[in-house]
């Protein structure tokens, strides 16, 4: 048997032919703080349930890392499956779907004939534990794709067929855990003894999967219930069972069927109708005169600021836009992060004592000149933009703080109404894979990017931890406080937003950092059929991204 030369990072050994990267990874565990998750083999990645093939060089990324963190909830996703086929049984078993993320959690919702009961999950809890105990091993096969759909069809996964209909490869990878055969869209780690802190929790008429966060894989946290969110979502799923598209699959049928027209126009009159009834709220309620406004990165906050502004003047109402970012505090005096960089995103950044006096003298209806921050010089500047309080006049206020009370803290609690605005992906791959929102958001901001400032995909996927890191810090803690929430996320967006991301994906290189993440989007929209986007409305939130919206945007 011939022996390979390996190198990880300083260092050379050899190892027989047929040595897996999961045998190699035991001799280098201790460099790293977490368990390892994936290899990195010449530049490739590679699940260390594989082989090396020739000489090379070798790294790995562990469970901290986002290729090893999305291969965690993975492998416990197919785990928690084939455990409540051996707690439920196959027969008893209509649907349980993977429906999207919920805090730290996935929510599966349930069909068949039985209940997701406390003892169900525990029960099914204590199977996955057994899983783990005994080290099961999760085994990758490649298949053909007419053998694969025989698979699926005798599983009844409808989805899994209809997904297949459009797959370009003739084969595909299954993996198949004792018996449990099943396909799942990326990789997965080599065995259940990986997967070390879980629960399995009942939520609402179905089961929460709690999970570790991807910075600290060894903790799991409590799982928090985001009410607000969840319900959101929720009526966002609903949506897509009303226009019959539940999965990628049943998007591509819809495109080449011809229907996607009519399926768009209904789509957008579902979002008008929310924006109307949460204008509505806004009227109802006396002495509002601050819409605060505030959503993560891309989450379509202009255009809905806008779409909003119109369904509030039908209600006899007179919105002026504000945005926050015109009260960033001069350059020489923003804070720095722990890179030495400007961090715009803190709210030490706003000049939160000349908002509050400017609002409450507005409040007091004072005539008051409102700023313009000249982002080109890096201070504010005033150019008469005078605004006065009448009583149909209300503030649109968007920004990144606006739904933190220390924004705003001198303003009484019934002058403010806040909205929470993100795009909350609910279509899925299919029933046992979902689409992270982060991915969803990321499409459009690169496309944004790209289309208005000539920005390139290397660079926006450059800039995304950081925009996350602000978005954990500086928004998602008060989502749940927000007086209403809209979902901007479209059932047909990443076809929509395809033609341009895939092209600018293509760009970045196999040397640079990001194009591991590039390549793992470009696999996401494979699965999408690309659809014309000539007739979208023009007031679309996707308008925003993609062009051609009537908004200044």
């Amino acid at each position: 048997m011939n022996n390979l030369n390996i190198q990880v990072g300083d260092i050379y050994k050899k190892y027989p032919e047929g040595t897996t990267f999961e045998v190699i990874a035991k001799d280098f565990k201790d460099d790293y703080k977490n368990d390892i998750a994936i290899a990195v083999f010449n530049g490739k990645l590679r699940e260390l349930s594989k082989m090396p093939d020739c000489d090379g060089n070798l790294e790995f990324l562990d469970l901290a890392s986002g290729t090893g963190h999305r291969a965690y909830k993975r492998t416990a996703t197919i785990m928690f499956m084939k455990a409540c086929t051996d707690c439920i049984g196959e027969e008893n078993i209509s649907k349980i779907k993977l429906e999207f993320s919920v805090n730290t959690g996935y929510y599966f919702s349930c069909k068949g004939k039985f209940k997701a009961t406390e003892e169900l999950a525990k029960e099914i809890e204590e199977k996955m534990k057994e899983y783990v105990e005994s080290d099961i091993p999760i085994i990758k096969k490649s298949r053909p794709l007419e053998e694969a759909r025989e698979i699926f069809s005798m599983q009844g996964m409808e989805d899994k067929l209809k997904l297949c209909k459009y797959r370009r490869s003739s084969v595909i990878n299954l993996y198949d855990l004792d018996g449990y055969i099943d396909y799942y869209y990326g990789y997965m780690l080599p065995s259940c003894g990986y997967v070390k802190h879980f629960e399995v929790l009942t939520y609402r008429d179905g089961f929460i999967l709690n999970m570790p966060r991807k910075k600290t894989p060894d903790v799991l946290d409590k799982f928090v219930p985001l009410d607000k969110v969840f319900d959101t979502m929720m009526q966002a799923t609903e949506w897509g069972d009303m226009l019959g598209i539940d999965t990628v699959g049943d998007l591509n049928e819809c495109i080449c069927s011809g229907d996607i027209e009519d399926m768009v126009l209904v789509q957008e009159a579902l979002q008008e109708r929310r924006i109307g009834e949460i204008a509505k709220d806004i009227a109802s309620r006396k002495g509002v005169k601050f819409i605060m406004i505030a959503g993560p990165s891309s989450s379509g906050k202009t255009s809905f600021s806008h779409r909003l502004s119109i369904q509030l003047r039908t209600l006899g109402l007179k919105p002026h836009p504000i945005a926050v970012d015109d009260y960033f505090v001069n350059r020489a005096d923003t804070p720095l992060d722990e890179d030495g960089n400007y961090n715009f995103e803190c709210l030490e950044a706003i000049d939160v004592k000349l908002f509050n006096e400017d609002m409450t003298r507005l409040l007091a209806g004072e005539r008051v000149e409102i700023p313009t921050f000249n982002f080109k010089i890096g201070a504010r500047e005033y150019k008469g933009n005078f605004k006065q309080l009448g009583p149909e006049d209300v503030l649109v206020i968007e920004g990144i703080h606006a739904l933190n009370d220390k924004m705003s803290e001198s303003l009484p609690v019934e002058s403010k109404y806040k909205i929470y605005i993100s795009a909350l992906t609910v279509l899925n791959i299919d029933e046992h894979n979902c689409i992270p929102t982060t991915d969803a958001r990321l499409l459009r901001r690169m496309v944004r990017d790209y289309r208005t400032r000539g920005a390139s995909a290397k660079r926006t996927i450059s800039m995304w931890p950081s925009v996350r890191r602000g978005e954990e810090e500086n928004i998602f803690p008060f989502q749940e406080t927000a007086d209403a929430m809209f979902n901007s996320a479209q059932i047909y967006e990443i076809s929509a937003l395809k033609a341009i991301a895939e092209p600018i994906l293509y760009q970045v290189s196999p040397e640079d950092p990001e194009f591991y993440e590039a390549k793992r989007l470009l696999k996401l929209l494979e699965y999408f059929l690309c659809m014309d986007t000539t007739n979208l409305p023009n007031n679309s939130i996707v308008r925003e991204f993609v062009g051609g919206s009537c908004f200044n945007v």
